[in-house]
């Protein structure tokens, strides 16, 4: 209770803050809008001259963009912006603030800072998702919907874990925002689905970046196109990095020497 307590307090925050720029809202609306025109549009493009993409159907690949959409808009709302300030307290020396209050650090980093206006992309996300199932009709079932969640779940895990990893590189390193934009520039792939990229591609896309782990399986589990061995596959990595962002955070804050230091 506490830290759902902490969290809510967090984003009532953020809420309050973003609330005194409210034009942001508007701006934010046309920037996912046309975020979602041109997704849709590639699609339109791509299917005017074939009925699947590497087994894919139209209505699949609807489905695979609302969840990109959405698994995005949670990645700006509250893990980017979090993340930037986390690395920015560091580089600063401001982290103190944060490592002295009587509360879990990690927590306190996640989510210190919320954007709430890519709420947008979030509720987008899953209107699309919503008229992909409408779309495909009496196709999804029980099994899948819950497999859907199940993978969301992980993947949503997985992609918090590796963003952890890379923050805490900024204990040694001075410009790790970079990697970050990396990522950002390569979730953009995962507008598709990952299968039909080249090997060395697909196995960046799944292993060293896991952009596959949070639109691609998902969207699998969704259609029924995911197989058991994939989804204990992602349950196996999101336990794992569960542990070793944990791990990998508690031994770089050893290494931190702020303002007070």
């Amino acid at each position: 209770m506490r830290t759902l307590h902490i969290i809510w307090t967090y984003f009532r925050i953020g809420i309050l803050g973003e609330l005194e720029y409210r034009v942001n809202f508007f701006i934010q609306i046309f920037e996912s809008m046309l975020g979602l025109i041109v997704a849709l549009g590639g699609l339109a493009v791509v299917f005017d001259h074939t009925d699947t993409l590497g087994g894919w159907l139209p209505d699949h690949l609807v489905a695979l963009v609302g969840i990109h959409i959405l698994v995005g808009g949670l990645i700006n709302l509250i893990i980017n912006p979090s993340m930037q300030r986390f690395m920015e307290d560091v580089r600063k020396g401001t982290l103190d603030f944060t490592l002295t209050k009587p509360a879990d650090s990690q927590l306190l980093v996640s989510v210190q800072r919320v954007e709430i206006w890519k709420l947008v992309d979030v509720i987008m996300g899953l209107v699309v998702i919503i008229i992909a199932l409408v779309r495909l009709g009496e196709q999804i079932g029980v099994r899948e919907t819950a497999v859907f969640l199940l993978a969301m779940l992980c993947g949503s895990i997985i992609v918090y874990c590796f963003w952890l990893i890379l923050a805490t590189f900024s204990f040694w390193f001075v410009r790790v925002e970079n990697m970050l934009v990396i990522f950002q520039s390569m979730y953009m792939a995962g507008r598709w689905p990952v299968g039909i990229y080249p090997n060395w591609l697909r196995f960046t896309l799944t292993f060293i970046i896991p952009v596959a782990f949070a639109v691609t399986v998902p969207a699998e589990g969704l259609v029924g196109r995911l197989t058991t061995q994939t989804m204990l596959l992602a349950i196996g990595l999101t336990v794992s990095l569960l542990f070793i962002s944990r791990y990998f955070w508690k031994f770089g804050v050893k290494f931190y020497s702020g303002a007070s230091a």
